[in-house]
């Protein structure tokens, strides 16, 4: 399996979601997100990363809250958001991360 640094640094766009399983609004999302990976599938990327088992990336990015969005393009944040957010944002935040 490639390092969460090989796969940011793709010339697609990543969204990634850290979050808990003991968090209530990260369980809401959840439909969400799997939603928009298979909708935007060969255009996008979409993980799912684990707080409580990633600390390591956890600290790297500064997560201080669940559920944290952020899109990677070319290895580099684009995007940033914490909270619930609706499926059209998202999406759209991710085409502008496209080009």
């Amino acid at each position: 399996m490639k390092s969460f640094d090989e796969i940011i640094k793709g010339d697609k766009p990543i969204l990634v979601n850290f979050f808990a399983t003991w968090c209530g609004p990260c369980k809401a999302m959840t439909p969400v997100v799997e939603t928009i990976g298979k909708e935007m599938q060969g255009t996008a990327r979409v993980l799912k990363i684990d707080i409580d088992k990633n600390e390591e990336l956890t600290n790297q990015y500064r997560i201080q809250s669940v559920p944290t969005f952020l899109i990677f393009k070319g290895g580099e944040v684009v995007w940033r958001k914490s909270g619930v957010i609706d499926k059209n944002t998202l999406v759209q935040e991710i085409q502008n991360a496209i080009g």
